[in-house]
This record gives structure tokens, C-alpha cells and sequence, in this order.
């Protein structure tokens, strides 16, 4: 299989709006678009096919609301770490999509997973969850090529969620992601629009 410049053209511009999303619509995400993103992610690369990601979609209401003010707790936390404009321009920041997304995922990175066979994690054993981040930037485009958006929620303590989910001690908690419909297109990235940071672009150095 050969890609021309017209497919090299429609990942960059796929790359390129492929933003943090913070302001969704509250529109359902059908069912088989959901089916479609599992699909995807399936597709992504992972050392020595062990697979290790684990995804939970959070739904209840009551753990919703927990998880929420779990973020509310850390946010607090966060912002008192900034002094004078940076604080005024921390707390102007939208950080989370918790309030709108319809789609709420927790990723997790299974640390000894059967599959794989432990081929190529030996020496190195963070490439499980190098697997997970891969898997996770897959579902990101996807959803972004079907107009959907995405974000991840940092500013929450891992163990609260891994206890508030219950899942195996076996998980480690990876991510949470928020996914729905944007509010509205944008190819400028949040930070840079609020003026928080631009990007810096490290050479790639030659030894």
C-alpha cells in the first residue's frame, strides 16, 4: 500500500487540529461511532503485542460527581501553587471538560499482562505503559477524523481514581479522558490561545 501526497496532507491537517478539547456539547456519542473508536484503538502498536490497555467508561452519576469533585480538589491545590497574573491567568484557564463531555474514559496500563508474553518489556519495562500512551494518541485522531474531540483530565490524584473505580491492583491509572462533540473549532491550542505558553521545539540532536 502506497499513500500519496493527498493522504499525507490529511494527516497534517488531522495532527493539526487534533486540540485538548475543554468545551463540548452535551450531544450523545452514538453508540457505533463509540464502536468505530474501540476499533481504532485496537489498531494501535503495542511492544511486544502485549496490549496492555484497559479502558472503563464512567457513566454512574454518583461516581461522576465523586471524580468531579476529586478534580475540584486537586485544581484547588494546583492554583495555589501561582502568584499574581499567573494565578489570575491559571484560574481563567477551562482545565476540565468533566461538566459537558458525554463520554467519560478511564485508561488504565495492566502492568503484567499475560499477552505478549513479556517479549521486548525485560530491560525496559515502562514500554507498557508506552503502549497505553500510543493506544490512547490512536483513539485521539480517530476521533478527531469523525469531528469528534477529545481531552484529558491531569489534575487528579491517580490513586483516588484507581480506589474510586475499583478496578484491579493490577491497573495503573493512565488517563481520563473526556470525549463529545467540540463546542467549537479551534487549531490553536488552548494555552497558546490564553497565552499561557507557546511550543518549543527541541532539535533532534545528532551525536
Amino acid at each position: 500500500m502506497e499513500f500519496g501526497p493527498e493522504d499525507r496532507a490529511t494527516l497534517d491537517r488531522i495532527l493539526r487540529w487534533r486540540r485538548d478539547i475543554r468545551h463540548f456539547r452535551p450531544d450523545p456519542v452514538p453508540e457505533p461511532l463509540l464502536d468505530e473508536l474501540r476499533a481504532a484503538m485496537e489498531l494501535a502498536p503495542s511492544v511486544g503485542n502485549s496490549r496492555p490497555w484497559r479502558v472503563v467508561r464512567v457513566e454512574t452519576p454518583a461516581l461522576r460527581d465523586r471524580i468531579r469533585a476529586e478534580f475540584q480538589r486537586c485544581n484547588t491545590e494546583a492554583a495555589s501553587h501561582y502568584r499574581g497574573q499567573q494565578r489570575q491567568e491559571y484560574d481563567a484557564l477551562k482545565l476540565a471538560g468533566l461538566d459537558r463531555a458525554p463520554v467519560w474514559l478511564a485508561v488504565f496500563t495492566r502492568l503484567d499482562p499475560s499477552e505478549g508474553h513479556g517479549l521486548g518489556r525485560e530491560t525496559m519495562p515502562q514500554t507498557l505503559q508506552q503502549s497505553t500512551a500510543m493506544a490512547i494518541m490512536a483513539l485521539w485522531l480517530a476521533a478527531r477524523a469523525r469531528n469528534l474531540g477529545m481531552g484529558m483530565v491531569s489534575i487528579i490524584d491517580p490513586r483516588r481514581i484507581t480506589a474510586l473505580l475499583q478496578v484491579s491492583p493490577e491497573w495503573e491509572f493512565s488517563a481520563l479522558l473526556c470525549l463529545g462533540w467540540p463546542e467549537f473549532e479551534d487549531d490553536t491550542p488552548l494555552l497558546h490561545r490564553r497565552g499561557w505558553q507557546e511550543n518549543t521545539a527541541p532539535e533532534w540532536q545528532r551525536r
